[in-house]
């Protein structure tokens, strides 16, 4: 019965946000926007929903929602134009596209395979939806259990996996990163003491370093700096004749892209991976299992479906940690949740009892916004294709206007200013020595659950940290910290082999000479 109240209630929330004609108009615009967010080289779905988050301060949530969604949706698929015609990813979740995208485009298929990543990327967030609609119950449920220590280790583990999976050479990288986030947490009057820390007698600190500055600095000023310094050529766009949606195609990929669904939405679920690497594992998988490996890299229309499912059923994956337990599942839900928090909505596992139906009005704006993504890329292609032709370096200037109307507009606060240069000029010479930024923002947005959590975790037990493993969910928590940085040493790497090389043989060994018996 609760399950059929829900579905109802599910249509009944699609049927009154299709039926407003303002938020049909800010879902087609948002849309619009993230594919040329996305398919601009250097403009990215995660820039673009740190811009509009700032430019949402005045609207409502459900608005606010509809607007940030939209350009999320639209700028994850929006890549996949410059990946095909032009062979240079708009977004780093469309690199995978460009390996048998171009290819195609170059054998005059370019409008088959535009048609087939519009239709594979509406079908994925679709997906990655009804995953978010049925797996966050059973989330919430076991996530109601925890305590402050559960809270707390849940906050510094999405903070270590982050850094452990996004770091481009060595781990401690991404882990320095994180912690330096997570002391920008700390930056300002604590919220059970009130006491000031680290505010160098600035009054404008004292409230905490706003996360929408930080945002808008670490990924806006580093991506215009990049973009301006590295000056890319726009290649020669390959024409083609129309779009076909070519839905037989679809119904013989069905099981391929059932498994790169499932690939985007459990990668999504892990904090702050994101796209790219749900698409590089759904290509490889698809690699993997074919009939004709070979064929890869040379235009293979299965290359192109895979990665663009499992990048587009990220975003819903990316919801699942982000609604149910605070923590983001990639950068541009980083950017939904300093907007939730904008906003007055607190994620996690209280969310369904402050805004009960909450998670059930976001997939029915991913739905509504899948569905306005394949209506307008379907219709708009051509035009949109054209953009591409314009130097990205004409779009920074007014990127950077964005960025200094979009810190400012917070509050009217000319000390957002001062705040986001300085973190977009370090940011930048971070990126360029190998440190990703994706911890960062993460131990920012992390940073204020996990301090005030183990606060008041110790002064429940008196300073003890003994509840830590006398708790079954913050004692496994706590190991699968200790497994994760464990294992980035090569002397625990070492000591496992050994130990299931001494294991392993035994059980192979009896399988070896079974034949001979």
């Amino acid at each position: 019965m609760v399950i059929l109240e829900r579905i109802g209630f599910y249509f009944q929330t699609v049927f009154q946000i299709a039926s407003d004609p303002v938020h049909i108009a800010i879902l087609i615009g948002s849309v619009m926007l993230g594919i040329i967010f996305g398919a601009m080289p250097g403009l990215t779905s995660t820039l673009g929903v740190a811009l509009l988050t700032a430019l949402t301060y005045g609207m409502d949530t459900a608005t606010a929602m509809v607007c940030l969604l939209a350009i999320y949706v639209g700028g994850t698929y929006g890549g996949s134009y410059a990946s095909i015609l032009i062979n240079i990813p708009g977004t780093a979740a469309s690199a995978a596209t460009a390996l048998d995208g171009y290819p195609l485009a170059c054998k005059g298929e370019g409008g088959r395979a535009i048609g087939l990543t519009t239709t594979a990327s509406a079908i994925g967030t679709i997906i990655s939806m009804l995953f978010l609609v049925s797996i966050s119950p059973l989330i919430s449920f076991f996530a109601l259990q925890f305590t402050s220590f559960e809270f707390f280790l849940l906050a510094f583990f999405g903070i270590i996996i982050s850094g452990t999976l996004t770091s481009p050479d060595l781990v401690i990288k991404g882990w320095i990163a994180g912690f330096l986030g997570l002391f920008l947490a700390c930056v300002g009057r604590d919220l059970l003491q009130f006491y000031p820390r680290f505010t160098f007698g600035f009054p404008e600190l004292d409230s905490g370093v706003e996360v929408v500055p930080v945002l808008i600095g670490a990924f806006g000023i580093h991506q215009i700096i990049q973009v301006l310094k590295e000056r890319f050529k726009v290649g020669e766009t390959q024409k083609f004749q129309k779009i076909l949606p070519e839905f037989g195609t679809i119904v013989r990929n069905i099981p391929r892209i059932i498994r790169s669904a499932l690939i985007g939405v459990g990668i999504g679920s892990v904090p702050g991976i994101g796209e790219d690497i749900a698409a590089w594992v759904s290509y490889g998988a698809a690699k993997n299992t074919s009939k004709h490996p070979e064929r890869f890299g040379k235009g293979e229309i299965t290359a192109v479906l895979s990665t663009e499912v499992a990048n587009n059923a990220c975003v819903g994956g990316a919801m699942i940690p982000l609604l149910n337990l605070g923590i983001p599942g990639s950068p541009p839900a980083a950017m939904l949740l300093g907007a939730l928090m904008l906003h007055g909505v607190t994620p996690g596992p209280m969310l369904t009892f402050e805004h009960p139906n909450f998670i059930i009005e976001v997939a029915a704006i991913l739905l509504l916004a899948s569905m306005a993504m394949w209506v307008v890329g379907m219709l708009l292609a051509k035009q949109v294709v054209k953009v591409l032709r314009i130097p990205p370096q004409i779009f920074m200037p007014i990127i950077g206007v964005l960025c200094i109307i979009g810190s400012y507009a917070l509050g009217m606060n000319l000390f957002n200013l001062y705040l986001m240069l300085p973190v977009g000029i370090i940011s930048y010479f971070l990126i360029e020595m190998g440190y990703p930024i994706a911890p960062l923002v993460i131990g920012v947005i992390l940073g204020p659950m996990a301090d005030e959590n183990l606060r008041r975790a110790l002064m429940v037990s008196q300073g003890s940290f003994l509840p830590v493993f006398t708790r079954p969910v913050a004692l496994l928590l706590f190991l699968v910290i200790v497994w994760a940085v464990l294992s980035q040493f090569a002397l625990f790497r070492n000591l496992k082999d050994r130990l299931f090389a001494r294991i392993l043989p035994r059980r192979f060994r009896r399988s070896d000479v079974a034949p001979d018996d």
